[in-house]
């Protein structure tokens, strides 16, 4: 199952889901966790919807965009997310999950790798269960 994470630096989870420049993508497995790669769209921030915003049409085609491009995670974990784009991530089957900022992607992956061992909860069994989708 591959998860992304809402980061600056690759180390920390610390950009709102709109804004993010850069997604950092994990595979978690029964075995554990492994990096896959970093899916970039822009440099920074990601200024082409921060501006769009005034423009709801533009805005919205680019979030879904973003929403695609990540469409093969089913768990994305960002500081925030507003709720049309919450939504649209929950259309494609994916759970956005809102951390401190400044969480560890290291901890927030160890934590997510001991639940799905031990207990997941009902919306994490679902998702597991689709893995092969």
């Amino acid at each position: 199952m591959k998860v992304a994470f809402a980061s600056t630096d690759g180390i920390r989870v610390n950009e709102h889901f709109g804004r993010s420049g850069q997604f950092v993508v994990y595979e978690v497995e029964e075995e554990g966790y492994k990096f896959m790669e970093i899916r970039k769209f822009s440099e920074g921030r990601d200024r082409a919807i921060e501006e769009s915003k005034d423009t709801p049409e533009v805005h919205n085609d680019l979030v879904w965009d973003k929403v695609k491009a990540l469409s093969d995670c089913k768990i994305i974990y960002m500081t925030e997310i507003g709720p049309p784009s919450a939504a649209r991530l929950s259309q494609k089957g994916i759970m956005p999950l809102k951390v401190k900022e400044g969480s560890s992607i290291e901890e927030c992956l160890e934590k997510l790798y001991e639940t799905i061992k031990t207990s997941p909860p009902p919306w994490l069994k679902k998702l597991l269960n689709k893995k092969e989708e």
